[in-house]
C-alpha cells in the first residue's frame, strides 16, 4: 500500500465519503487511489473555490467533514475565500493539498511556495505538512479529529508527492473526539439569577444553537420570562419555518442592530460572537454592545449549546414551558414586473417542505426572511465570513450531502460570476439545485456602502467600478452552455411558471431573474440619513423604520 492508499483508507473509515477535488500533477496518486476506495464519492470542480465553498456546503448539511483535493500552494490560494467562510461558519473541512516532493522542494521550480503560511490563514489550529509514508495515516486521522471536533474548523494536511507515492503506507484508526460539556455552571447560575430578579436579558444564539433542539430551549425560556432571543447576522445553519421557533435575526447594518439590541442591560451568548459592526464606519462605534450592558458566555463554540440551554430552561422552570412556534404562512404568488422582493414572494410561496435555502442574494434578498418564514421547515445557509462566491458551491455540496432534499439558492449577479463554474458540476452530478440569479447590472451592496462610509459623490470612473451592466450578463445562455436547464424571467409570471417547473422536474435548473436593484439611487442617498437619525427617533417609529429597511 502506498502513502495516497492509506490515506484513502484513513479518511473512508473516519467516515469522510466525499472528496471535492480539483487536482494536479502533484495529486495523481491520490487520484489513483480513489479507485480502490469504493466508500469514496469523488467530485470535480473547475475552480478550486466551488470545491471548498462544496465541501463546506456539504459540512453544513452532512455535520461531518468532506475532504477537498488541491493542487499546491496556488489551487490552495484560489479556494482560499471560501474556506475563510468555512473557518468563520465553524465548519468541518479536511484540506488536502498536494505539494512537490520533499527533493524536489530545493529547485524552487515554477510552482513552488510556501503552503504552510497560506494555509494558517484559514486554519489556523490544524497546519501539518507529512514527513513519511509511515506516518500519513496518522497524519490523516489527525486532521480528520481536529476539524470534525467542537469547534468545528478548517484543517489542512499538506502532503508531498514522494509521500503519496510511496511504499508502506499504514491506514489508521478513527480517533475519538473529546467529550462536549455544557459552558460553565457559575455563568449558568449567573444568568439564571438575572434573569429571575427581571433584568433586561436577552440571548444570541449562534452555531449549534440554532438548530431545533437549543432553538425549542431558548424558545420556552423566552416564553415564560419574556426574554429577547436574537441569532447572529449570518448563521451557518439556521433550522426555520412553520412549526418551528420564531428567531430574530440581527440586522447586517450596525446602525439597525445597535436599535434591536438597545436597552438591552445583559446579553447572554450561546455558540455566538459578541456582535460587532461588519465594517469601520467614520464617526461610529465598531462594537455593538450597548453602553453599560454586560456579556456573559453560557456556552461557547466549543461546548454544548443545546445542553446549556436545556439547563437555564430548567433552572428556570421553564422546561415545560409551551414555546411560541411559527404559524404556517405563505405569501400569495406574485404577479405583474419582476422585482427582487417578488422573487422572493414566489419563493415562499412555492417553496416545498424539507429545502434546504441558500441565501447569498446580498442586497436582492431583503425581503426573503419575512417572505419564508411560514413556509414548510427548512434549513437557510448564509454567508458567514462575508466573502462572496459561497452560494453556488454551498449548494453543490448541500445537494450530495442531502439528496433527497431540494436545494433552492438565491444568487447575487456579481457574487455568481465568482464561481459561477459550481453549474458545471451541478450538471455533471445531476443535482437537485434550482438557482434563481438576481441580475440587476450592478454590485448592488458596494453602491449602498459608497453612501454609508461617506465618500464623495462617485462620477463616472468611479461609477463603472460598481456596474454590471455593459456587457450585459446572460446567465441563461452561461448555464445553457455547462449543460443546466436554464430560463430568463422579466416577469412575475414567468418567473413563477419557471420556478414550479424547476421544484417539478430532476436535475439542476436555472432561472434568471432580471430585476431593478432593490435599493435604487434615491434610497441609497436617503439611507444614510435615516440610519443617522434613528437614535434621536421615538423607538416605536425608529423599530418601524428598521422593520421597512431590514424585516
Amino acid at each position: 500500500m502506498n502513502g495516497a492508499q492509506s490515506l484513502m483508507k484513513t479518511l473512508a473509515d473516519a467516515g469522510v465519503e466525499v472528496c471535492f477535488s480539483n487536482p494536479g500533477t502533484s495529486e495523481m496518486h491520490f487520484v489513483a487511489a480513489l479507485d480502490d476506495e469504493p466508500r469514496m464519492r469523488a467530485v470535480l470542480a473547475l475552480f478550486e473555490g466551488v470545491a471548498t465553498g462544496a465541501a463546506d456546503g456539504y459540512a453544513r448539511m452532512a455535520d461531518k467533514p468532506a475532504a477537498t483535493l488541491l493542487h499546491l500552494g496556488c489551487g490552495l490560494g484560489n479556494g482560499l475565500a471560501n474556506l475563510h467562510n468555512a473557518r468563520k461558519g465553524k465548519v468541518p473541512v479536511v484540506n488536502i493539498v498536494g505539494d512537490h516532493a520533499t527533493y524536489h522542494v530545493k529547485y524552487d521550480a515554477q510552482l513552488q511556495s510556501d503552503i504552510e503560511t497560506v494555509a494558517r490563514n484559514v486554519s489556523p489550529g490544524f497546519v501539518r505538512t507529512s514527513k513519511a509514508t509511515a506516518e500519513l495515516g496518522r497524519d490523516v486521522a489527525e486532521a480528520v479529529r481536529a476539524a470534525q471536533g467542537l469547534p468545528g474548523q478548517v484543517a489542512t494536511l499538506i502532503l508531498p508527492a514522494d509521500v503519496s507515492w510511496g511504499e508502506g503506507g499504514v491506514p489508521h484508526a478513527p480517533l475519538p473526539l473529546p467529550n462536549v460539556s455544557p459552558g460553565p455552571a457559575d455563568v449558568l447560575a449567573t444568568v439564571s439569577k438575572l434573569i429571575d430578579t427581571g433584568k433586561s436579558v436577552a440571548l444570541l444564539l449562534g452555531g449549534h444553537a440554532l438548530r431545533e433542539p437549543a432553538l425549542l430551549a431558548a424558545a420556552r425560556i423566552a416564553a415564560q420570562r419574556g426574554i429577547k432571543v436574537f441569532a447572529e447576522v449570518f448563521p451557518t445553519r439556521l433550522e426555520r419555518g412553520a412549526g418551528l421557533p420564531v428567531v430574530e435575526r440581527l440586522a447586517y447594518m450596525a446602525e439597525l442592530a445597535s436599535l434591536q439590541l438597545q436597552g438591552v442591560e445583559h446579553l447572554v451568548l450561546v455558540d455566538a460572537k459578541s456582535p460587532v459592526s461588519f465594517f469601520a464606519y467614520p464617526g461610529k462605534k465598531s462594537d455593538l454592545v450597548p453602553e453599560g450592558c454586560q456579556v456573559h458566555v453560557l456556552a461557547s463554540p466549543a461546548q454544548d449549546a443545546a445542553a446549556s440551554l436545556e439547563l437555564l430552561a430548567k433552572s428556570l422552570g421553564a422546561d415545560l414551558a409551551r414555546p411560541v412556534l411559527q404559524k404556517p404562512l405563505r405569501p400569495e404568488a406574485p404577479r405583474g414586473r419582476l422585482t427582487a422582493a417578488k422573487v422572493c414572494k414566489a419563493v415562499g410561496h412555492f417553496m416545498p417542505k424539507d429545502a434546504i435555502l441558500i441565501d447569498e442574494g446580498i442586497t436582492s434578498t431583503l425581503m426573503l426572511g419575512v417572505m419564508t418564514c411560514g413556509a414548510p421547515r427548512h434549513d437557510l445557509l448564509t454567508l458567514t465570513g462575508g466573502a462572496i462566491g459561497q452560494g453556488l458551491p454551498n449548494a453543490v455540496g448541500a445537494a450530495i450531502a442531502c439528496p433527497k432534499r431540494p436545494v433552492i439558492a438565491l444568487i447575487g449577479d456579481g457574487t455568481a460570476m465568482y464561481t459561477i463554474q459550481a453549474l458545471w458540476t451541478m450538471a455533471r452530478e445531476n443535482l437537485d439545485v434550482t438557482a434563481i440569479i438576481f441580475n440587476n447590472a450592478s454590485y448592488s451592496v458596494l453602491n449602498v456602502e459608497l453612501e454609508r462610509v461617506g465618500a464623495r459623490q462617485a462620477g463616472g470612473k468611479a461609477q463603472s467600478q460598481l456596474t454590471l451592466g455593459s456587457p450585459e450578463l446572460n446567465f441563461a445562455r452561461m448555464a445553457q452552455g455547462m449543460g443546466v436547464h436554464a430560463v430568463r424571467t422579466s416577469t412575475a409570471e414567468e418567473f413563477n411558471k419557471a420556478f414550479e417547473y424547476a421544484l417539478a422536474q430532476p436535475g439542476p435548473h436555472l432561472i434568471e431573474a432580471c430585476v431593478p436593484e432593490s435599493l435604487n439611487r434615491n434610497k441609497r442617498r436617503v439611507l444614510p440619513w435615516m440610519l443617522k437619525a434613528l437614535p434621536s427617533l421615538p423607538p416605536v417609529l425608529a423599530r418601524a423604520i428598521k422593520r421597512k429597511i431590514a424585516p
